[in-house]
């Protein structure tokens, strides 16, 4: 009970932080397109209610130790992709690769919140831009998450339902992926700010597992071996 009654105050004050924001830069256009919202936030700042709750410890990104995994060395070269689509189907990964025009939130990936859709460039539509409330950290008082260049990835690059054969072809196909070759797919998870959040997203949100270390370890193990993609389930 004290947990989701936690929650929902994070999600109130999620609100009325994106309120300021937008604000700040926006003139109130964003929460004025949603009339619902605004006795909420009335009565958040005339109560003063944020002192009931208390700020989230911040979580800096740790460098876990590096996992040998020998047993990936003996694997048959289609079952090298196992480990990375294990990472890729994470709800830290997939909430912002969905198939669809809407963002997930949460380890149960529900849709956003506040009728949050892709717009054109992947970065929310006009009157809900994904910066307005999103930043380059998170907001450790709002409880709204942020990373350097938080956007949704391209509906080409859409993940939910997919199986590991169609994942790995998707992932590949450099006319859906930004043109990326397995180099630079390598180095994209290996060293983007935002991909990198999903191991420390902060909160109470579950990091992706194994620690990023061992799973650049099996990501380079996969394009070591020629990046071979499983066969599909008949």
């Amino acid at each position: 009970m004290k947990r989701r009654i936690r929650r929902e105050l994070k999600r109130r004050f999620s609100i009325a932080d994106c309120a300021r924001i937008d604000l700040e830069t926006t003139g109130m256009r964003w929460l004025r397109s949603f009339p619902n919202f605004l006795p909420v936030v009335a009565a958040l700042a005339i109560g003063g209610a944020g002192f009931l709750l208390q700020p989230s410890a911040h979580i800096s990104p740790q460098s876990a130790p590096v996992q040998v995994a020998a047993a990936h060395a003996a694997a048959p070269s289609g079952d090298l992709f196992a480990p990375v689509a294990a990472v890729l189907r994470h709800p830290r990964c997939m909430n912002c690769h969905p198939r669809d025009d809407r963002p997930r939130q949460g380890d149960d990936r529900h849709p956003h919140l506040q009728n949050v859709v892709r717009g054109e460039d992947n970065l929310g539509f006009v009157n809900a831009r994904c910066t307005a409330c999103h930043r380059d950290e998170n907001n450790n008082f709002s409880g709204v998450p942020g990373a350097p260049n938080w956007h949704l990835a391209p509906l080409s690059m859409g993940w939910n339902g997919l199986g590991d054969a169609d994942l790995c072809t998707t992932l590949k196909d450099e006319s859906k992926n930004g043109g990326k070759d397995i180099a630079a797919l390598v180095e994209h998870m290996e060293k983007d700010a935002l991909v990198l959040w999903g191991w420390a997203p902060g909160g109470d949100r579950t990091p992706v597992t194994p620690p990023h270390p061992e799973f650049i370890t099996q990501l380079k193990a996969w394009a070591d071996a020629g990046a071979p993609c499983p066969t599909a389930a008949k």
